[in-house]
């Protein structure tokens, strides 16, 4: 039986392994999926214990991927371009990181928009946010970035990062409707949104959103947040934070195994698990 799983911390509540199980019954692998809390401290005992028990492959979550990507022996373009890695081939070889993130965040939201270059909307800019911009760099060069965050350096940073692909600009919290409302697409990075705040949104001026847009809340704890509620009423095309969750997983799946993934067993496996969450009153 072949093994893998996530670490991160906490890691206990990740839908990752209710999602690649799910995946490997489907396709009749045998294998299966685990979740190990890592302690940052334990993070290159743990790294190299999977890899001496033979395990194949790993994701990464929150607070690891930085760490990882310093650790692996070797790195994909997408890692490279997005400093982070979120999943791991271990290899006779060694191990190969690399960053699904980029390429499901925009399979997430590839489908609902047009040609050609962007006016996109960050709220944020943690994390997730390079990952995004590697991907607006590799698909859709030329796009205009405003990110929405209290501190300029970040944005800054991230300008001069991928200044020879995108136009990234700063715009500082008050001025985050309008820059809203300017763009094509909208995403939303930073926790407001999440459980315990659930009933709370980054938007208090909901009229900000327009019919045309593609409106994305990568929070999904809860699956339909205020923000989505506020964009969707408004008549914008709406994708929630699983998604992205459930194409990053697949893209995963895909590069550990070299098959094509079981997308919608995947999709059943999250949205399930979302709802009964959900219908026992917690995430």
């Amino acid at each position: 039986m072949k093994l893998f799983g996530v670490i991160g911390k906490p890691v206990m509540h990740s839908l990752s392994p209710a999602m690649m199980n799910a995946a490997f019954r489907a396709q009749g692998v045998d294998a299966v999926y685990l979740p190990f809390q890592v302690e940052p401290g334990d993070l290159v005992d743990a790294l190299r214990g999977l890899r001496a028990i033979g395990a194949v492959g790993i994701n990464v979550t929150i607070p690891h991927k930085l760490g990882v990507y310093d650790w692996v022996d070797a790195r994909t373009e997408a890692a490279e371009m997005a400093r982070a890695v979120n999943v791991v081939r271990f290899t006779p070889t060694g191990a190969v990181g690399h960053n699904t993130d980029v390429s499901g965040w925009w399979a997430s939201v590839a489908p609902f928009l047009g040609e050609g270059s962007l006016k996109v909307a960050i709220l944020g800019a943690g994390g997730s946010v390079q990952a995004i911009l590697t991907a607006l760099a590799k698909e859709r060069p030329g796009s205009e970035v405003l990110v929405c965050c209290r501190r300029p350096e970040q944005a800054e940073a991230l300008a001069a990062r991928y200044s020879d692909w995108l136009s990234v600009r700063h715009v500082a919290s008050p001025d985050r409707h309008e820059a809203i409302a300017r763009a094509d697409l909208v995403v939303q990075c930073t926790p407001i949104g999440m459980w315990p705040r659930g009933e709370e949104s980054p938007v208090e001026s909901p009229e900000c959103f327009q019919p045309h847009q593609v409106v994305q809340d990568i929070v999904y704890r809860p699956l339909h947040t205020v923000f989505l509620r506020q964009a969707q009423a408004r008549g914008a095309k709406i994708v929630d934070g699983a998604s992205m969750l459930i194409w990053q997983g697949v893209k995963a799946y895909e590069w550990w195994l070299e098959r094509e993934a079981p997308v919608e067993v995947m999709q059943r496996a999250v949205y399930e698990a979302l709802e009964r969450e959900e219908a026992n009153g917690h995430g």
